[in-house]
């Protein structure tokens, strides 16, 4: 018999949770919301939906046959969460052609490039969503439509809110005919108007009315429980949270990052959010509002893409959230998580070099 030492690479040591049961986590978190939103916005959300994770399974079946690699990555659920991510973050009423462009770039670019799940840089459905952005801008920021089921404007203004802050008498016939844009557009084109010396006092007035009425409980309710226009799956803030603590639960996520890039977004958005000058911005309105909840919870945390230290994970939660509240403050777009998330991401191997995790069976590295 010859004595000697197996040799082999790391890790040595793997916990119970296999990529398949992350995923399928992931995306059992997702459900809720996902359910809601074909509730809100009606059964052509749920086709966008199914859409997105179709094509995105195929991209990932045409890459891998092209490689030569066979097709066992399609039962690891990956693609097929990219694929829901991705639909999750378009408007309501995109053509049908959109989630399948996304999921193709997501999964092609986003992914397969780099040489397949664990060796992308950036979060995948980001880099779909930036695609779509960047090719179609009209498409994906101007297609919002209000809930289906509710008599609230897009921007989650009720009929009784929005009559009383204008000041005039409107049908809800009218209010239901209104196009406004998301409770971001909103709160976006009332800063433009108050900041401009050119704008006439009825201009300032009907702009300091519209602040005034997303800050008022009826409209931050709607918003809160997705009542309230904007992308499919990011305007129920309450089931992504839920989605969220239960990830977090299950050691999932690693809870430094979304609760520092929540805290951050919401004490600089009192800080320098407010339509009155600092100290003037309402926190609340900032984090249950856009994409703050599903890209905290779902794609900031992307295992691959984030750092992984505790301390990394806070750093990437400030930088992240730094980032969101400049954009929406001082940009030229109203919304800002999914750039900001783009941006921590290259940041991600720098934060891994300098700030090492704890070693395994050592005291705090």
């Amino acid at each position: 018999m010859t004595n000697g030492f197996q040799l082999g690479s790391s890790p040595h040591i793997k916990g119970s949770n296999t990529t398949r049961k992350i995923m399928l986590l992931v995306i059992a978190a997702l459900v809720p919301s996902s359910i809601a939103s074909i509730f809100f916005f009606g059964p052509y959300s749920g086709f966008l939906m199914l859409t997105g994770v179709i094509s995105a399974m195929t991209a990932e079946a045409v890459a891998e046959l092209l490689r030569k690699r066979g097709l066992k990555s399609l039962t690891d659920g990956s693609a097929a969460l990219t694929g829901l991510l991705l639909s999750l973050n378009l408007p309501p009423s995109v053509p049908i052609w959109i989630p399948v462009v996304g999921s193709f770039v997501a999964i092609l670019i986003g992914k397969m490039i780099f040489g397949g799940l664990g060796h992308n840089i950036f979060n995948p459905a980001l880099i779909g969503r930036a695609f779509l952005v960047a090719a179609y801008p009209t498409i994906m920021t101007a297609s919002w439509t209000a809930p289906v089921i509710s008599k609230s404007t897009s921007s989650g203004f009720s009929a009784d809110v929005l009559r009383s802050n204008l000041q005039i008498t409107l049908t809800q016939e009218e209010l239901d005919a209104v196009t406004a844009a998301t409770p971001l557009g909103v709160m976006k084109d009332a800063k433009r108007i108050l900041s401009n010396p050119a704008s006439t006092d009825e201009q300032r007035a009907k702009a300091e009315g519209s602040v005034a009425s997303l800050y008022k409980w009826d409209s931050l309710k709607n918003i809160f429980l997705g009542n309230t226009g904007g992308c499919i799956g990011e305007t129920s803030a309450l089931l992504l949270l839920l989605g969220g603590v239960f990830l977090c639960a299950m050691k999932i996520v690693n809870w430094r990052l979304p609760l520092t890039y929540i805290l951050t977004v919401g004490v600089l958005a009192w800080i320098l959010g407010g339509h009155k000058g600092f100290f003037t911005g309402n926190p609340v309105f900032a984090v249950i509002t856009g994409g703050m909840m599903i890209g905290a919870f779902f794609m900031a945390t992307d295992m691959v893409t984030s750092p992984m230290s505790n301390l990394g994970q806070a750093i990437f939660g400030l930088g992240a959230g730094i980032l969101v509240v400049v954009i929406r403050s001082y940009g030229g777009y109203p919304e800002g998580v999914s750039y900001s998330i783009l941006i921590m991401n290259a940041f991600t191997p720098l934060i891994d070099r300098y700030i090492k995790p704890k070693i395994f069976g050592t005291k705090e590295a």
